[in-house]
């Protein structure tokens, strides 16, 4: 889509991924139109962000919800009076961010999340910032060669390998804010390595230091090497976002075109965003 076209005005924060949506008031009932251009540039841009939005957990579920049905977090304590939000907060004296390593959520179900709504109700002077990274960016920087081989390839995917469940030191910490790591078995997925994007049809690396575990038919210590490479490929700052929060940003980011990190640099400050999740689909294998 041409930006020219957007309802709104719309502002790229790198080359390869990220755009700052002007203009639009979430707090305020949205277009069909309006809501239409909204998922085409997220389609594009992989992660796009409103500011200065006064937007109560009300408004910020209407919102989410006009995406798609709304996944309710495993792991995460809701906000109070909406178990569709998930509250990730970090207390000043807390070891450790929540999610500091790449990944993209929900990568481990077999329809894998749409996108995540983030808003940031409290935000520290310094620090707690969010690294986003690029996969159609990373994909098309990749060799033909490479393209070719990664095409024929499928992955499998599961939160038992993410460090907070990974860890038995980890997950005791991380339990205690997230109830939900003690409880859960794992969930495994079997995913293409290269994607259609479902939004912009373009090819999109899929896998993820998070939780990628293996390539199907090869073993964890085959399939280590390659993607290792792969992660410090999509990882350069070539394809990547720093996101310097501010209170009232809303973001929308595609778990399908985007890894995120949180930056664990803030300790010694409290920091409260307030998450929905919306459900995805299948995704289905691009093809030369």
């Amino acid at each position: 889509m041409n930006p020219d076209t957007y309802s709104f005005d719309v502002a790229r924060l790198s080359p390869t991924v990220g755009a700052e949506i002007r203009g639009v008031d979430l707090s305020q009932p949205l277009s069909d139109q309006t809501i239409a251009d909204i998922l085409s540039a997220l389609g594009e841009f992989g992660v796009i962000f409103f500011r200065d939005q006064d937007i109560e957990p009300a408004a910020h579920l209407h919102f989410a919800q006009r995406f798609g049905p709304i996944n309710i977090n495993k792991y995460f304590k809701p906000v109070e009076g909406f178990d569709e939000i998930a509250l990730v907060k970090r207390e000043p004296d807390q070891r450790g961010s929540t999610g500091w390593y790449w990944h993209t959520d929900h990568s481990y179900d077999q329809e894998p999340a749409m996108g995540s709504v983030f808003v940031a109700r409290e935000i520290p002077p310094v620090g707690g910032d969010t690294l986003f990274a690029g996969m159609v960016a990373a994909y098309d920087a990749l060799s033909d060669g490479m393209k070719s081989m990664l095409e024929g390839l499928e992955a499998w995917h599961t939160d038992l390998v993410c460090p907070e469940v990974a860890d038995p030191s980890l997950r005791a910490v991380f339990a205690e804010r997230q109830p939900g790591l003690e409880e859960t078995n794992g969930s495994h997925a079997k995913h293409p390595v290269v994607i259609k994007h479902p939004i912009s049809g373009k090819k999109a690396l899929y896998v993820n230091s998070g939780f990628t575990e293996r390539f199907d038919g090869w073993t964890v210590a085959e399939s280590s090497p390659l993607l290792k490479q792969l992660y410090e490929h999509a990882t350069q700052p070539q394809f990547t976002y720093r996101h310097r929060w501010q209170k009232g940003d809303v973001a929308f980011w595609d778990n399908r075109g985007t890894w995120h990190c949180a930056l664990d640099d803030c300790f010694g400050y409290h920091r409260e965003l307030h998450r929905i999740t919306v459900e995805g689909e299948m995704l289905h294998a691009a093809r030369a």
